[in-house]
């Protein structure tokens, strides 16, 4: 989870978008001074949609879950948030929300998804072979049914936490609610958010 957490976190040091996390790292500052880097979100590649996904944690014992799918435009297109009132490990709240996106969007027949979160652990169980029979590791092999049965044409990427913002806010959000809330339109705690990313 150290690592899962200091992965997320720390600076990039590359200076040109990254093709296997469709994400644009920014160096700004000058060359004689300290410089800063930031990941930016990236839509996904033409007739394609981009799921990102993140699990948040309340101090009263909720575990939020936020889902937003945007197009190859990065106009906002549905966004879902969940709330579990119960306390959960990290995780396990990041692979359920795998599983919830995964779920919602096989239910609207929904493909060509790059489904992205910044759990590194979760991508990388997901995309193993090993045998796992703890509670994260079978939510991941329901996961992994889910996708490789209900998705032809979809995928599973690790995203830097600052190319996660719009999950992250939602997450947050959801561990606020009590039920499940569809959005339609862009919920205002991502709406300056996606303005920004839009840029």
């Amino acid at each position: 989870m150290v690592t899962d957490w200091q992965l997320a976190n720390a600076p990039d040091i590359s200076a040109s978008p990254s093709s296997s996390h469709h994400e644009m790292v920014v160096t700004t500052g000058t060359p004689t001074s300290n410089q800063h880097t930031r990941t930016l979100w990236q839509p996904p590649s033409s007739s394609r949609y981009k799921c990102n996904i993140d699990a948040g944690f309340s101090s009263h014992n909720h575990t939020g879950i936020g889902v937003c799918v945007r197009d190859s435009e990065g106009t906002f297109v549905l966004a879902k948030t969940i709330s579990h009132p119960c306390t959960v490990s990290v995780e396990v709240g990041e692979a359920l929300g795998l599983h919830a996106a995964l779920q919602w969007l096989s239910d609207m027949q929904l493909d060509n998804v790059d489904f992205a979160t910044d759990s590194k652990l979760t991508v990388d169980a997901f995309l193993s072979t090993k045998n796992d029979l703890s509670e994260f590791g079978c939510i991941i092999s329901s996961c992994r049914s889910l996708f490789h049965n209900l998705f032809s044409n979809s995928r599973l990427e690790f995203v830097r936490r600052q190319a996660n913002a719009v999950a992250h806010a939602l997450a947050r959000e959801a561990t606020c609610s009590t039920s499940p809330v569809v959005h339609y339109d862009i919920p205002a705690c991502i709406e300056t958010i996606i303005n920004n990313e839009m840029l």
